[in-house]
């Protein structure tokens, strides 16, 4: 049952993932083809609306990243600590 909530962890952790990686080019570029329209800008608003887009995506990758590995370390640090009744006879 343990293994089923393992899986189940990290299927969450990647589909989580998984939209924090579509959904700011998608709001930016979303938000271009709003301006486009009402005020009407040229094509040309869909490149920096990209751009900052894939930015965003980028910066929520690496902050995921860091947390992730954040929790690694602590994990193995609990483990490398953690002492057991036997250990001190």
């Amino acid at each position: 049952m343990k293994k089923w909530t393992e899986i189940f962890k990290q299927l969450s952790l990647l589909s989580q993932f998984g939209l924090t990686l579509i959904i700011p080019p998608v709001l930016c570029l979303g938000l271009c083809w709003w301006l486009a329209g009402k005020f009407g800008l040229g094509a040309w608003i869909y490149i920096p609306g990209f751009v900052f887009g894939l930015g965003a995506s980028f910066m929520t990758a690496y902050k995921f990243y860091v947390a992730q590995t954040r929790g690694q370390e602590r994990k193995s640090e609990e483990k490398k600590n953690k002492h057991s009744f036997n250990k001190h006879m």
